[in-house]
C-alpha cells in the first residue's frame, strides 16, 4: 500500500470530520454546549456513537491478535461487561439524572466531602490521559510505520500532528460536535469489521455458511474456560466478574462515557441509549474475534509466519496493509483510525470538562459562559493534548508491547479506588474521615499489587481481571475501618441534592 494513498485518506477523513465541527459548533460554542450538548442530544445518536468511544484501536487489532492464546475466551469478559451496562442504566444512571450532575465526581463531594471529591476527579484525569495516550500510541506506531516513514517524520511529530487535527474538530463544539463525529466514526468502524470478513472469507474462497464454519471449526472458536479455577487467568468466572466490574468502573464512573449519557433529554433516553449500545456492543465484539480468527487461518493458507510477528497485535496491520489489495487496506485503516479518534477525541473533552468543573469550579461561577472562562477551557483543552503528546513519548521510551496487553490491567489498579469509593457512598449511610481519603486511594492499589504479585506462591491463585475487584474492595474495607457512623450534615445534604427539581432540569 503506497504512503502517499494512505496519507491521501487521512487528510480526506479529517477534512470530513473538520467540517462536521464547522456545523455543529456554529453559533453555540458556549460552555454548556461544550460540556453536557446542551442536554439536548438524541439518544440513538449517543448510543451507536458511544461504541467508538468504548472500542479503541487497542480493540481493534488486539482482540483478534489474541485470538491465537486466548482463543474466543475474551468474550467471556464481553458477557460480563453486558451485565455491568444494565447495572449502570438501572443503578447509576438514575442517581447522576436525580442529582443533575454535569461532572459525576460531585457525587462524592456531596457524600464525603472535599478530599474524596478532589481524589475521585484525580483518578479520573490521571487513569484517562494514560489509557488514551497508550490507545493513540498504539495506533501512531501504526500510521509511523505505513505512511509517515516514507518521509522520515519524526515519531513526535506524527502524534503532534494526530493530536492537532483532533483539537481542530473538538476545542469549539466539544461534546456537541463529538456526538455527530462518534456517531460517523463508529459507522466506520462497524462497517470496516464487517467488510474486513468479507475480504478475508473472499480471498480464501469462502461464502458465508462456509466462513461460519470455518470459524466454528477452527482451532481458535473455544470460548469458555472452566479448568484449573486458581491456576489461570482465563477462567470463565474470573473473566465475567472481572469484566462486571471493570465495565462499571471504567464506563459508569467515567466522565467521558458518563458525560455522553447525561447529554440526553432525561433518563429513560439515557436508558435506552445504554441498553442499545449493550446490545451493539456484544454483537461487534463477535465480529471483532471472528475477524481474529479469519486472520489466522488466512496467514496459514498464504505461508505467512505469524511468529515473525513482534507481537499478535501487528497481525491485522500486517495482513491488511502488505497482503490484501488497496481497497482492503483502506477499509482497514478506516476502521482503525475511527476506533482510535472516536476515543481520543471524546477523552479529551472528559478531561476538559473534569478539570474546569472539579479543579476551576466553572459551575460554581456566576456566568457560566463568561469570555474568560470560555478562553481558560480552549486553553485546558489545549493542556491535556500536550500532557498526552508527553505520555505517548514516553510509552515510545519504554517500547514494552506488553503493556498494551495489560490495558484492563492497569484499569483494575487505577479505577478500583473510584469503584470502592462510589460503592462505599452507595452502601451505607457512615461518614468517612474526608482527609484520609486520598491516602487510601494510593494505599488501596499498593496492597492490590503486593497481592497480584505474590498470589500464586502465597495461595496459588492466578488473579485475572477480576483484580480489580480485589482493589475495590479493599478501598471500602479502608473506609470502613476510619468511618464512623452517620453522615451527619453530608449525608442531608446528599439526601436534598438527590430529591433535586423533579420538574424542570437546568441545562448547566
Amino acid at each position: 500500500m503506497s504512503p502517499i494513498v494512505l496519507l491521501s485518506f487521512l487528510i480526506g477523513y479529517f477534512a470530513v470530520l473538520i467540517g462536521i465541527s464547522y456545523f455543529t459548533s456554529k453559533g453555540s460554542s458556549d460552555n454548556s454546549s461544550f460540556f453536557i450538548a446542551n442536554r439536548n442530544s438524541k439518544w440513538y445518536f449517543v448510543a451507536f456513537g458511544m461504541i467508538g468511544t468504548a472500542l479503541s484501536g487497542v480493540t481493534f487489532i488486539s482482540v483478534p491478535g489474541a485470538v491465537v492464546n486466548s482463543s474466543f475466551g475474551y468474550f467471556q469478559f464481553v458477557l460480563g461487561n453486558t451485565v455491568g451496562f444494565v447495572l449502570i442504566a438501572f443503578v447509576l444512571l438514575p442517581l447522576y439524572y436525580r442529582m443533575n450532575l454535569i461532572s459525576i465526581y460531585t457525587y462524592l463531594e456531596k457524600r464525603f466531602g472535599y478530599w474524596s471529591y478532589k481524589s475521585g476527579a484525580m483518578i479520573f484525569l490521571v487513569s484517562r490521559t494514560i489509557g488514551s495516550a497508550f490507545r493513540l500510541y498504539l495506533v501512531a506506531i501504526v500510521l509511523q510505520r505505513f505512511i509517515f516513514d516514507a518521509w522520515n517524520v519524526p515519531f513526535v511529530a506524527t502524534v503532534a500532528i494526530c493530536l492537532i487535527l483532533i483539537w481542530l474538530y473538538t476545542h469549539k463544539g466539544g461534546l456537541k460536535t463529538i456526538v455527530i463525529t462518534d456517531t460517523l466514526q463508529t459507522l466506520f468502524i462497524v462497517s470496516s469489521v464487517i467488510f474486513s470478513i468479507i475480504f478475508i472469507a473472499s480471498s480464501l474462497d469462502l461464502n458465508v455458511v462456509q466462513t461460519f464454519e470455518a470459524v466454528k471449526n477452527s482451532s481458535y472458536s473455544k470460548m469458555f474456560f472452566w479448568e484449573d479455577f486458581l491456576g489461570t487467568k482465563s477462567h470463565f468466572l474470573k473473566h465475567f466478574i472481572g469484566g462486571i466490574f471493570v465495565t462499571i468502573a471504567m464506563t459508569g464512573l467515567d466522565q467521558d462515557l458518563m458525560q455522553k449519557n447525561l447529554s440526553c433529554k432525561n433518563i429513560g433516553e439515557a436508558q435506552k441509549n445504554m441498553l442499545t449500545f449493550t446490545g451493539v456492543f456484544v454483537s461487534i465484539n463477535i465480529f471483532f474475534l471472528s475477524v481474529g480468527a479469519l486472520l489466522y487461518i488466512y496467514a496459514e493458507a498464504n505461508g505467512i509466519d505469524v511468529t515473525a510477528l513482534a507481537t499478535p497485535d501487528h497481525l491485522f496491520p500486517e495482513i491488511a496493509l502488505n497482503h490484501m489489495a488497496m481497497i482492503p487496506a483502506i477499509i482497514f485503516m478506516l476502521g482503525l483510525t475511527a476506533a482510535t479518534f472516536a476515543t481520543t477525541d471524546s477523552a479529551l473533552t472528559a478531561l476538559t470538562t473534569s478539570f474546569c468543573v472539579d479543579f476551576l469550579n466553572f459551575t460554581k461561577k456566576a456566568n457560566h459562559d463568561d469570555i474568560k472562562l470560555i478562553r481558560t477551557r480552549h486553553m485546558v483543552h489545549i493542556g491535556f493534548s500536550v500532557v498526552m503528546l508527553l505520555v505517548i513519548l514516553v510509552f515510545k521510551i519504554i517500547n514494552d508491547d506488553s503493556v498494551v496487553n495489560a490495558i484492563f490491567k492497569a484499569a483494575g489498579y487505577t479505577y478500583g479506588p473510584l469503584l470502592g469509593l462510589f460503592a462505599f457512598g452507595m452502601a451505607n449511610k457512615r461518614a468517612v474521615a474526608d482527609k484520609l481519603v486520598p491516602y487510601v486511594c494510593v494505599i488501596s492499589p499498593v496492597l492490590t499489587y503486593i497481592l497480584d504479585s505474590n498470589s500464586v506462591e502465597w495461595t496459588g491463585y492466578a488473579m485475572g481481571f477480576e483484580l480489580i475487584v480485589v482493589n475495590a474492595a479493599i478501598t471500602f474495607i479502608l473506609l470502613l475501618v476510619t468511618s464512623k457512623p452517620g453522615g451527619g450534615m453530608m449525608m442531608d445534604a446528599l439526601e436534598e441534592a438527590e430529591r433535586g427539581p423533579k420538574v424542570k432540569q437546568t441545562t448547566y
